[in-house]
């Protein structure tokens, strides 16, 4: 399977994103409000710029206690980990857990096109494990 069978699943192919000057209470604010993790930091919508997620806050919380004075910029995180539509997802979810890496933007031809979390990846494969018990059960009850 790849990510783009991943992504075609999803309830929603909107990708989330924020501007690196953007106030943290305005992307906590963003993160409550969508019911999300993470969000892809871009200028534009459109380029990656980096990734901003709760791991994020917390961590700079702890280190500074005054992280939701600060702007995305400060915190997000600027190497990411990307794949493309054609990447294959048992080789994504092997990326996710050994770098423990929660979300993944998808990228193609440099441009945001959507972003696989790590529940995405247990779903699609929970999806997958029940498709085949029943392809299972359908042909042991054959008549």
């Amino acid at each position: 399977m790849r990510i783009s069978d991943v992504l075609q699943a999803k309830a929603s192919r909107e990708v989330m994103t924020i501007s690196p000057d953007a106030g943290v209470r305005e992307l906590l604010a963003v993160l409550a409000d969508h019911n999300i993790g993470a969000l892809i930091v871009s200028s534009d919508g459109v380029t990656l710029e980096g990734i901003v997620s709760e791991r994020d806050v917390v961590r700079h919380l702890h280190s500074e206690g005054t992280v939701v004075n600060n702007v995305v910029r400060a915190i997000m995180t600027e190497v990411v980990e990307t794949c493309d539509e054609d990447a294959v997802v048992d080789d994504l979810m092997k990326i996710m857990t050994d770098r423990r890496i929660r979300h993944v933007p998808v990228v193609h031809d440099e441009r945001i096109v959507g972003i696989i979390s790590i529940g995405d990846v247990v779903k699609h494969r929970i999806d997958q494990l029940e498709f085949e018990r029943d392809q299972l059960d359908s042909y042991v009850h054959q008549t």
